[in-house]
């Protein structure tokens, strides 16, 4: 069992060094909490909208403040921010664990509309798995969360938690408060949606981020402003409710892998 902290922030647009500071106040109260892991908002760094700023806040040196911070705290934590690559800049989440190791990155794959596609390179991964302290966790950003064949890919590879830095503006409320629930409901895992709030530019955020449990409870939200959620995630509360809740077993993969892999014209006899 590991606790988890989310937290949700409005943040400081484009002030890496503003942020920076707000995520050792928040680390610092959630490790006093007891947290064992502290998620971030996608794209927590920089902020979100930083079109014409994006390559500088990119190559901004924020890892080694945030390794020295996990590892002097001893807590994992999970970063959204901007990754430079080969081909372009990528809307990441990297998990640093406990001892300050970057032990996965995960590079949003499904880029939303297009502000999405100016900014970024999608990533060809669906998530990125990691284990800490006995639990395995599914790093998904924002609009991944969105593809139930996503989320069901991971609980069958054994995920525990499903953990979704994100930036949700108006006017998709409805996915922090239903596909969220659903998600974890229809996998029998914990989904932590870990949303902004408040405005940048022209986009306004919906806030309300929330830690659901396997059985679609919803353990601890908010709906506005800035606070950390906690929740106690256990693997052996994932398995009895997926014993309970069957989905994973009683699927029958054969009769639509192939079709959700494409879509398949209808016969007209």
């Amino acid at each position: 069992m590991i606790r988890l902290a989310a937290l949700q922030t409005t943040g400081t647009l484009a002030d890496v060094a503003a942020n920076l500071a707000e995520l050792t106040a928040a680390a610092a109260e959630a490790a006093a909490a007891g947290a064992d892991l502290l998620v971030t908002p996608e794209m927590f760094v920089s902020g979100y909208a930083v079109e014409g700023r994006l390559e500088a806040l990119a190559a901004e040196e924020f890892l080694d403040p945030v390794r020295a911070l996990a590892r002097r705290l001893g807590l994992a934590i999970v970063l959204g921010g901007p990754e430079k690559g080969q081909e372009g800049v990528y809307n990441s989440a990297w998990f640093v664990d406990d001892r300050g190791g970057v032990t996965a990155v995960y590079r949003k794959a499904h880029l939303f509309d297009d502000m999405d596609r100016r900014l970024f390179v999608a990533g060809e991964q669906p998530f990125a798995m990691v284990e800490h302290r006995g639990v395995r966790i599914a790093l998904m950003i924002c609009y991944d969360v969105e593809f139930p064949e996503v989320v069901r890919a991971a609980a069958l590879q054994g995920a525990h938690l499903v953990a979704v830095p994100t930036a949700q503006m108006r006017p998709f409320e409805f996915v922090a408060e239903a596909v969220v629930r659903t998600r974890a409901w229809e996998n029998g895992v914990y989904v932590a949606y870990v949303n902004h709030d408040g405005t940048e530019g022209d986009l306004e955020y919906v806030g309300r981020s929330s830690i659901v449990a396997p059985d679609a409870t919803v353990i601890d939200s908010v709906v506005h402003g800035t606070r950390l959620l906690y929740a106690d995630i256990d693997p052996v509360e994932v398995q009895r409710l997926q014993e309970e809740n069957p989905y994973l077993t009683d699927r029958r993969a054969g009769l639509y892998t192939a079709l959700a892999a494409a879509p398949q014209e209808l016969s007209s006899e």
